[in-house]
């Protein structure tokens, strides 16, 4: 099977996109890790449709995206991911309660570690997980990114004329 990658611009940065040409496999944001697009061939064709959706998603006009994912990991890490994915759009959740999502309470330390191994960055949102406190807690990309991406999601739901949930941190922008 092929492998293909582009780099693209967006308001936090240059992203590195990969697909196996089937599903896309790993979105990475500068600095950007040669390795993970070790033996692909630039090539957009194949990643068409991720761009667009993420164009859209930046412009605030798409708050979903509907794209055939390989995210690469442990039985355990696609869970967690899976659950990622699940948190809805302007949502916050922790790792303890995401833990407790999954079945085992006492695995947040776990899910906190599959959470900083997501491959598949802002499509599979590690930015919506957070301290049981509130607060804003490591992101692989930069607590800077993580507060612009809720921030984002946060505007985008008001200017769509949705009710920001109190579940959202208020404050960290």
């Amino acid at each position: 099977m092929s492998r293909y990658f582009a780099t693209v611009p967006s308001p936090i940065g240059s992203l590195l996109l990969v697909s196996d040409g089937e599903a896309l496999t790993a979105l990475e944001m500068e600095p950007h890790r040669p390795e993970v697009a070790g033996g692909a061939r630039p090539d957009t064709g194949p990643l068409r449709a991720v761009i667009e959706q993420l164009e859209a998603y930046f412009a605030g006009d798409r708050t979903d995206f509907d794209l055939p994912l390989r995210p690469h990991g442990t039985e355990f890490q696609r869970r967690v991911w899976a659950g990622l994915v699940a948190i809805p759009y302007g949502r916050t959740t922790s790792y303890g309660a995401l833990a407790t999502e999954l079945g085992n309470p006492t695995a947040s330390r776990a899910v906190g570690l599959a959470n900083g191994r997501n491959p598949i960055a802002v499509i599979i949102p590690c930015h919506r997980v957070i301290g049981a406190d509130g607060s804003l807690t490591g992101y692989g990309g930069g607590l800077d990114r993580k507060r612009w991406l809720l921030g984002h999601e946060v505007a985008t739901l008001t200017k769509l004329g949705q009710v920001v949930s109190a579940a959202f941190p208020v404050g960290l922008w």
